[in-house]
């Protein structure tokens, strides 16, 4: 089948692929991008300060890949998901981009079907499907291929309590009905979003203020809804297989969540250190090592 038919337009997807020291995940989940049915992607990986063999492993991805692929780094210094989402945001070319986690393995027809959700005026939130503990290192040892299990293995390990759920992968539904016109916290999961390059612009990216664990996802969903971008939720349509891992620590959740229902009170679009602020800092720094090196 033609890919680009299957949702009727072209433009080029960048998905952005969030990861943090542990290859292994991050290789499922790059080979699973690679095995797309639709190929009009570009990945970026956007690396919080991983060590030397997640760098090593992307660098084989890089001349392994059937599609344009870069790796934006940033130190160690805690956990800064929104400022590695931004690397890679900005390192991207599309007009459209997949937020994806590294732990997360997606499905043949994912960029398919998120192509096909695309609508000017819209952001899409996906679903997950939770895999077990033991589940998920089988997935990783033995390197099951997630994305050709059969029906029969899906329920199995459904029934097996392997997969967290079925039905999603049973049964796809168009697009229809699943728009949310109101903001709600109700599936926003940052492992599996997609938006228009030119809303996240409009809205100054993730915000880099928020620290640790926690509502960078929601603080861009509710920003974008106040500057006018619905959402559309993508269950039964764009599930991942999210490998198991233990939760980070959540010592900044409950400050974070503050400032997101803050935002939603008065209104907020704007992040407070964002994209725009990012791209100057950047800019500033080369600049300075071009005098250096004169």
């Amino acid at each position: 089948m033609n890919n680009n038919n299957f949702a009727g337009n072209n433009f080029l997807i960048s998905i952005v692929i969030a990861t943090y020291n542990w290859p292994e995940a991050l290789r499922a989940c790059v080979e699973a991008c690679f095995r797309q049915d639709d190929r009009n992607i570009e990945i970026i990986i956007a690396d919080d300060g991983s060590g030397e063999p997640t760098r090593a492993l992307v660098e084989d991805l890089i001349r392994r890949s059937p599609v344009p692929m870069r790796h934006v780094w940033q130190p160690d210094d805690g956990f800064r998901l929104a400022e590695s989402r931004n690397n890679g945001i900005l390192a991207a070319r599309g007009d459209y981009i997949i937020a994806l986690d590294g732990d997360c393995v997606p499905q043949r027809d994912f960029i398919a079907r998120h192509r096909q959700l695309a609508e000017a005026g819209y952001m899409v939130t996906g679903s997950r499907i939770l895999l077990s503990q033991a589940f998920s290192a089988r997935v990783l040892l033995e390197n099951i291929d997630l994305q050709s299990l059969s029906l029969g293995e899906k329920l199995r390990y459904r029934l097996q309590g392997g997969l967290g759920k079925a039905a999603q992968l049973l049964l796809k539904l168009p697009d229809i009905g699943r728009r949310r016109h109101r903001f709600s916290f109700r599936r926003i999961k940052g492992c599996n979003m997609a938006f228009w390059r030119a809303d996240l612009e409009r809205i100054n990216g993730f915000d880099e203020s928020f620290r640790g664990w926690g509502y960078e996802d929601s603080d861009v969903v509710a920003r974008l809804y106040h500057a006018g971008v619905m959402r559309k939720d993508g269950a039964y349509s764009t599930e991942i297989f999210h490998l198991w891992h233990r939760e980070a620590q959540r010592d900044q959740a409950s400050s974070n969540q503050h400032i997101v229902l803050e935002r939603i009170r008065n209104g907020t679009t704007q992040a407070a250190i964002g994209l725009h602020e990012h791209a100057n800092k950047h800019a500033s720094a080369q600049a300075a090592q071009a005098a250096v090196t004169k």
